[in-house]
């Protein structure tokens, strides 16, 4: 059985750092309290708050029944701190503004569902070009090599942080055309993902959410169980099938090395058989004081003559 599979072990005889999951926290009574003071989202609050005229994204809405809108700073900090970090799935910034202590401090707690925010870019797309703009513009002018992941070249650029005029994009220096051009594909990519994620989810689905049969705590354990039942039956089924793999193996090298044993040794070949009728044989002789001859009657060792038979 794989280890992965075992029942899980409780450490006796190691010492680890305290850890609760039902301990209750006593959490800051501020969420500024949870983020280091020189944070980026810091700058990006200030920039948005106080550098930035969103009187173009504001004129647009009118008194409505129903819900009121969120507040266009709230879209607009998340929006360029999202696309700016990496972050340009509307899912993604939803999922964030829950979860990244960032994020929700830019938020302020609050917590826009991907559609509000889909529909808030798509909405204003153009001036969140020009605001983008403006904000890297003004990055720029404070000596900012980057913000975020977007890169900053260092050259000072003209940059109109009057909150009664928003930047227009026919006033726009060589520099601030390529600030325009990085503003641009940040927003088309942004399009791009909300649209595969809307055919890979659904249009009302985030694409996280747990199935209906794992939402509750009991009926989550008992899948859980279940499915890890399974991969161990299945885990037991490939050790079964390796074992019989290997005794097969081996009955087989039994087979082959019995076989081996009781071969017949290879027929000798005509010439070796000419070779082996040929023998030594000993034959003592001795050399006689008439003739000076050995003869054979004594020998005083013997000696080697071959016999043809």
């Amino acid at each position: 059985m794989d280890p992965v599979f075992l029942a899980p072990k409780r450490s006796v005889d190691k010492t680890f750092r305290a850890f609760d999951p039902e301990q209750g926290l006593l959490l800051p009574p501020s969420l500024d309290d949870w983020l280091a003071a020189d944070h980026l989202v810091r700058f990006i609050a200030d920039l948005v708050d106080e550098h930035l005229d969103l009187s173009r994204i504001t004129a647009a809405y009118t008194e409505v029944r129903g819900g009121p809108p969120y507040d266009p700073r709230l879209m607009v900090r998340i929006l360029l701190y999202g696309y700016t970090t990496g972050v340009r799935s509307s899912r993604k910034l939803e999922s964030a503004c829950v979860d990244v202590v960032a994020f929700r401090w830019l938020a302020a707690g609050s917590a826009p569902d991907y559609r509000a925010i889909a529909r808030f870019r798509k909405r204003h797309l153009s001036a969140l070009g020009h605001l983008f703009v403006q904000a890297l513009a003004l990055c720029q002018a404070a000596g900012m090599v980057s913000l975020g992941q977007v890169a900053l070249d260092g050259t000072k650029v003209r940059a109109n942080a009057s909150k009664r005029k928003a930047m227009s994009y026919a006033r726009m220096t060589d520099k601030e055309k390529v600030l325009a051009s990085e503003v641009s594909a940040l927003l088309l990519e942004a399009e791009r993902i909300d649209k595969d994620e809307d055919k890979k989810f659904g249009k009302s689905r985030r694409g996280d959410e747990l199935p209906a049969e794992l939402a509750r705590r009991e009926t989550r354990l008992e899948k859980i169980r279940q499915a890890k039942a399974a991969l161990e039956e299945e885990a037991r089924a490939r050790a079964r099938a390796q074992a019989e793999a290997k005794a097969r193996d081996r009955a087989a090298m039994t087979t082959t090395r019995l076989r081996l044993k009781g071969r017949r040794p290879p027929s000798r070949s005509p010439r070796n058989r000419r070779r082996s009728a040929t023998s030594l044989t000993l034959i003592p002789r001795s050399c006689s004081p008439a003739t000076g001859r050995f003869t054979s009657a004594t020998a005083p060792r013997p000696s080697l003559m071959p016999i043809t038979r």
